[in-house]
């Protein structure tokens, strides 16, 4: 039986203002009954978070369609117009390759249109960092980009950005959720389009974010001597195949191969079970392609292009692939390389990491002189730290784990178009040199740590798994291990509660961040682990951290597998295994 409750939101949608088609869905899943499925589409109201929407597409109150969309947008609408009083409110739209993405993005625009603010609309689907670049670019008020992101194909979602070009952050994003929760009704939603109001964009765009993208590359020699170094791309059915090969080849790369069967966009992503670089079965076909062609390089971004996998060869010849921690040390460590040799370090300089971000990528900044700012997790919070140091310190690049990198300042989002650009360059410099990207990365751990991260999800589906959730992280709060794989526990930071408590000295100190649900050990022999709840996803993510000297690159393996066996006993310590 459907909670009473629950049947009411239900008669609404049946009785109200929404298509027969919505009605029609509503109407099977009773008919079928389908009670869980019903009571997951409307138990709730789909949540207007921090960044925007995010669900399984589909009928319901708790699913992501015209309406749950549209009541958002006029949220947003009313918000605009109430903090640009007399102004000619102007913003960017975007969409990826997702079901529905376009159709969203017409419908977000017809309704900012109708409440009078002036739309910028892409003609086709693009990567989620021009549209930041965009805002920018065009003087806009604010942003959205219609993307899920790496979620499989059933979702779809709408993330919201502000003029800086940043996705919103405090006091606009509570704000905006409020203004959003007040409206109730969807005739309340303007739904009738005004095309005097939308002007469309396309080429022109593509020249100004990618002549930005070009200034960033910092070797043009080595690509010059190495312009013809192998490397097979892959967008993954996704936005980035309208700029990664193009800005490829503008760098010098002349031997770029596109994976044929994932260069077409397609929200149905049919050859992978999830669009995402970080899972080795999306990277199966560029894997197979790169070992026919001996390639040097591979480089995949997701369906909105704002993250970037790769895989290289090890020292037997093999294609690995790096996580995203791996990617961002390397890649920060070329960038203040190449920043040192070229004589641009002036003391000004800094970068920016998230706090469940690998420590090596804080070791490489102080090792240059360079100034190093942790942040939430969230490129939000590293687009804040840009905003809040702008004409005192300059900015060369951040990232976090989950395979996201920001180089320079022109977009204020993570951005795989630019990251593959550069990562290409930092393997042609490699290449240069003598060395793989492999071989650059292990002599980067004879000079610090060799550090090794590892990321165990679990997936908790519905209203039971958010409970869950809820549960796990009050019972670690309350119980927190006093040591964990042998190593005691030295220090506990709640960056819910804002502190960070010296289990030593008992000295407890405050973290200075924003509040945010996560939690976080630090061992005695530098090993770090942080437990945090997906804001976007039913997930529970918990990031381990371990390190140890490596003494040569012939020691790598030895190595490696003694920090794996750690990893291993504390996944059982922390009962995650």
């Amino acid at each position: 039986m459907i909670d009473p409750t629950i049947q009411e939101k239900i008669n609404v949608w049946l009785n109200g203002n929404f298509d027969e088609e919505t009605k029609a869905e509503i109407a099977g899943m009773q008919e079928r009954g389908e009670h869980e499925t019903l009571s997951d589409a409307f138990y709730k109201n789909l949540e207007f978070g921090t960044g925007g929407l995010r669900g399984i597409m589909g009928a319901g109150s708790n699913r992501m369609n015209r309406y749950t969309l549209g009541m958002a947008t006029q949220g947003l609408c009313n918000y605009l117009k109430q903090n640009f009083p007399g102004e000619q409110v102007k913003v960017a739209i975007a969409h990826d390759s997702r079901n529905n993405s376009d159709l969203f993005a017409r419908i977000s625009a017809d309704i900012f249109s109708a409440n009078g603010i002036k739309v910028y609309l892409f003609e086709a689907l693009r990567p989620t960092p021009q549209l930041s670049f965009a805002i920018r670019h065009l003087g806009c008020q604010s942003g959205v980009v219609v993307t899920a992101s790496h979620n499989p194909k059933d979702y779809n979602g709408y993330k919201v950005y502000w003029n800086d070009g940043a996705q919103v952050t405090a006091p606009h994003d509570k704000n905006i959720i409020a203004e959003v929760n007040k409206i109730t009704s969807i005739d309340e939603v303007k739904f009738e389009a005004n095309n005097d109001n939308v002007a469309m964009v396309g080429a022109e765009l593509d020249e100004a974010y990618m002549d930005e993208v070009l200034k960033l590359s910092i070797s043009q020699e080595a690509i010059k001597n190495q312009h013809d170094l192998k490397i097979v791309y892959t967008p993954l059915h996704g936005t980035g195949i309208t700029l990664v090969p193009e800005v490829l080849a503008r760098f010098g790369f002349t031997n770029v191969h596109v994976v044929e069967e994932q260069a077409k966009p397609d929200g149905n992503f049919p050859t992978v079970v999830y669009p995402n670089p970080e899972e080795k079965e999306a990277m199966t076909l560029a894997l197979k392609k790169a070992a026919e062609l001996d390639a040097d390089l591979i480089l995949a971004t997701d369906p909105d292009s704002d993250r970037v996998g790769i895989a290289v060869k090890n020292l037997k010849g093999e294609f690995i692939l790096l996580n995203g921690n791996q990617t961002g040390a390397i890649l920060i460590n070329y960038l203040l390389q190449a920043w040192q040799k070229a004589g641009k370090l002036t003391g000004k300089e800094f970068i920016v990491k998230t706090i469940v971000t690998t420590d090596l990528i804080k070791e490489i900044a102080e090792s240059y002189g360079v100034k190093h700012y942790e942040t939430l997790t969230g490129f939000k919070y590293i687009a804040e730290k840009i905003r809040e140091l702008e004409g005192q310190e300059v900015y060369i690049g951040g990232g976090e784990e989950s395979y996201g990198y920001m180089i320079g300042d022109f977009v204020r989002d993570k951005d795989g178009i630019s990251a593959c650009a550069l990562i290409a360059e930092m393997a042609a410099v490699a290449k240069d040199n003598g060395q793989s990207l492999f071989e650059m990365m292990t002599e980067m751990y004879t000079k610090y740590n060799f550090y090794k991260e590892e990321l165990v999800s679990f997936t908790k589906k519905g209203q039971r798994g958010a409970e869950e959730i809820q549960q796990m992280m009050a019972e670690m709060r309350a119980n927190p291990p006093q040591s964990i794989a042998g190593s005691p526990v030295i220090e506990v930071s709640d960056f819910k509660l804002s502190t960070c408590k010296n289990l030593i000295s008992g000295e407890e100190t405050k973290l200075g961040l924003e509040s945010s649900n996560v939690l976080q050990y630090l061992t005695e022999d530098g090993s770090k682990i942080s437990a945090r709840p997906s804001g976007t996803e039913p997930k529970i993510k918990f990031y381990i951290s371990v390190n140890e000297p490596l003494a040569s690159k012939a020691d790598f393996d030895a190595t490696e597998q003694k920090l794996n066996q750690k990893i291993e006993q504390i996944l059982v310590d922390l009962k995650l295994k």
